[in-house]
């Protein structure tokens, strides 16, 4: 492969002149001169303007599943946009593309989720669970029942509708007023909320405060409840065993709908093609993204259950909602090469058999280090907890958030991207991460929570 020549310096002048990049200071962006450029990527690295190689501890966006400089997938985009770039869904019309890989999306989610409703992104899958959830309802007859659901903390999306429906505090408290319609109740956040609590009663408390928001607001309300099976940027949120069939058994108990939103942990993340499987519940609809195609185009879907699709099919009209890029051939195309990847190299049944549990042993050898208070992980997903006194869940500066931007920083000028969420490590790497590529990423976040201690220290003086 022949490498471009970029000029470093000028595209960091045209970041700051024109660029706005996502989720930033955009004041502290431009006093640091522009982003890190990265120019490259190969494997489970990427590469900065100035040649230097960083181990993709976050598999892009919690994305990359194969890795990439996967030449089959570009080879699969190529071909098809000679064929057909693009054709829309709107006029009674679908691609190849589009039909096979909503196929190949139902056979691996199995049961009675057979259709599938493509998108963009993630974002746009949320929205669209908001419309069908609600639709749904209303067609039945009990436009009433439109409340959905989700838990403190949760992140679905960035629209409006996915900001309102989503826990995260700093989002909701910008950009509103809201969209109504949503409750929200505890996370399964045993870390932070159970500390030291029995893991039985702790999980019992969490799926008590779903039956008690229910009955609040009264079944009749409610639309649905929607979680994702492992919460990612909440921070790596692995919830108590029993947590899901509980929680399931409480939304049959009220007739209500339970929606898992797998944009992150879909397509091998957890060791199981959808973390509702390794779970062992039967959502009514499924959102995914990001490892639909590894990142390599912008593709979201949403999985239906059949008993949606009747409503649908008996209502007499239009369901009127899409995308222009929805079931785009080329997106889906690659995103159709990439699931034929995964289970070709076997990697969904690699991470619950071999890299899974090497990382997660891997893993908890970090909690011998005094900074952290806990290394969870499940599947090739895991956080690293930070603490100021060992044995406790106590904060540097008695608050959450100051800690865990500076070891993120020396983490990465150390070679190991990895994300920081408040005051917790989160680490989920392309599924094809080696071993020796594991134990590297471990020793280099042990390394950057030593030279960290003396900063950390600090702070609590």
């Amino acid at each position: 492969m022949t490498l471009r020549n970029y000029d470093i310096a000028e595209l960091r002048r045209l970041d700051v002149a024109h660029h706005l990049p996502a989720q930033q200071d955009h004041g502290l962006m431009q006093k640091l001169g522009g982003s890190t450029i990265i120019t490259r990527a190969s494997g489970c690295h990427i590469y900065d303007g100035d040649g230097r190689a960083i181990l993709d501890g976050m598999a892009g966006l919690w994305c990359v599943q194969v890795g990439y400089g996967r030449e089959e997938l570009a080879r699969v985009a190529y071909d098809q946009m000679v064929e057909l770039p693009y054709y829309n869904t709107f006029f009674k019309t679908a691609t190849p593309p589009a039909v096979n890989l909503a196929a190949k999306i139902a056979s691996v989610l199995g049961g009675n989720l057979t259709h599938v409703f493509f998108n963009s992104s993630g974002s746009e899958a949320i929205d669209t669970l908001i419309r069908l959830a609600r639709f749904y309802w209303s067609a039945k007859g009990q436009p009433d029942r439109n409340i959905i659901i989700a838990r403190h903390n949760a992140y679905h999306g960035s629209t409006i509708g996915g900001v309102s429906l989503g826990g995260m505090s700093p989002m909701r408290s910008q950009g509103g007023p809201l969209v109504p319609g949503f409750e929200h109740i505890m996370q399964p956040y045993a870390f932070n909320l159970g500390f030291g609590e029995d893991e039985e009663a702790f999980c019992n408390r969490a799926v008590a405060a779903l039956e008690e928001r229910i009955l609040e607001v009264g079944p009749e309300n409610v639309a649905a409840f929607i979680g994702e099976p492992v919460q990612g940027a909440g921070g790596v949120i692995i919830p108590p065993a029993g947590y899901w069939p509980k929680i399931e058994a409480v939304c049959r108990k009220y007739g209500i709908l339970l929606i898992c939103d797998e944009v992150i942990c879909g397509f091998g993340r957890l060791g199981a093609w959808f973390g509702f499987q390794k779970y062992g519940v039967k959502p009514d609809l499924v959102s995914m993204a990001k490892g639909l195609s590894s990142g390599y185009l912008p593709i979201s879907a949403v999985g239906v259950a059949d008993h949606i699709v009747e409503v649908l099919r008996g209502y007499g009209d239009d369901f009127i909602h899409g995308y222009t890029y929805s079931g785009h051939p080329t997106c889906a195309a690659v995103a159709l090469a990439n699931i034929e990847i995964i289970q070709r190299e076997g990697l969904v049944e690699r991470v619950a058999s071999d890299i899974g549990p090497y990382a997660q042993a891997a893993f908890a050898s970090l909690t011998d280090h005094p900074l952290v208070g806990q290394a969870r992980m499940t599947g090739l997903i895991g956080a690293v907890e930070i603490v100021s006194e060992p044995g406790t869940n106590h904060r540097f500066g008695g608050k959450e958030g100051k800690a865990g931007p500076i070891v993120r920083d020396l983490c990465i000028a150390n070679g190991l991207m990895v994300r920081a969420i408040r005051d917790s490590l989160v680490f989920c790497p392309p599924l094809v991460i080696s071993r020796e590529e594991v134990d590297t990423a471990v020793g280099i976040l042990r390394r950057s929570l030593d030279e960290a201690a003396p900063r950390l220290k600090a702070i609590t003086a």
